[in-house]
């Protein structure tokens, strides 16, 4: 392969890999947008802003790993929650940064319970609206079917 050769494939695996990165980005805008229209002017982030994603897991039967975002920043933090999936099991994601704003992408549950751990101080959005199928959704926050998902405020100062 020549020098040339090489360039030119390294450039266009570069451009890809910039382009993928735009992409995820954009897909991301209409989950992000929803979660700041539902904290109206309240949010600190601006028009365009910058974020990280939590990716969360798969469960099945119980079986597979657990999600948690316990990274505390001394700043207001936008995150966004990928999908969580449980399916006949029980499921819990923690979302424990008091200065943490999570835009829950979705949540679907499946015949088991999802607890959602929330950090006192912390901000929930969702980026969707919430459908309950012979279930309990207490947060409104995904799908469920034959189940539950419940939001648990964690760290709070005792009253």
């Amino acid at each position: 392969m020549t020098t040339v050769g090489f360039s030119r494939r390294l450039a266009v695996l570069l451009l890809g890999l910039m382009g993928s990165g735009l992409a995820q980005a954009q897909a991301d805008s209409p989950a992000l947008e929803a979660c700041l229209r539902a904290w109206g002017d309240n949010h600190p982030f601006g028009s365009r802003p910058t974020y990280r994603t939590l990716a969360t897991s798969v469960k099945v039967f119980g079986r597979g790993p657990s999600t948690a975002d316990r990274e505390v920043t001394d700043t207001p933090a936008l995150i966004l929650v990928n999908p969580g999936v449980n399916v006949m099991g029980a499921s819990e994601i923690e979302l424990l940064n008091p200065n943490g704003w999570y835009c829950l992408r979705s949540a679907v549950n499946v015949m088991g319970g999802m607890d959602i751990k929330l950090h006192c101080r912390a901000r929930l959005a969702s980026a969707s609206g919430g459908t309950t199928v012979w279930g309990g959704d207490n947060a409104a926050k995904g799908v469920t079917v034959m189940g539950a998902i419940t939001v648990e405020r964690v760290g709070c100062p005792d009253t």
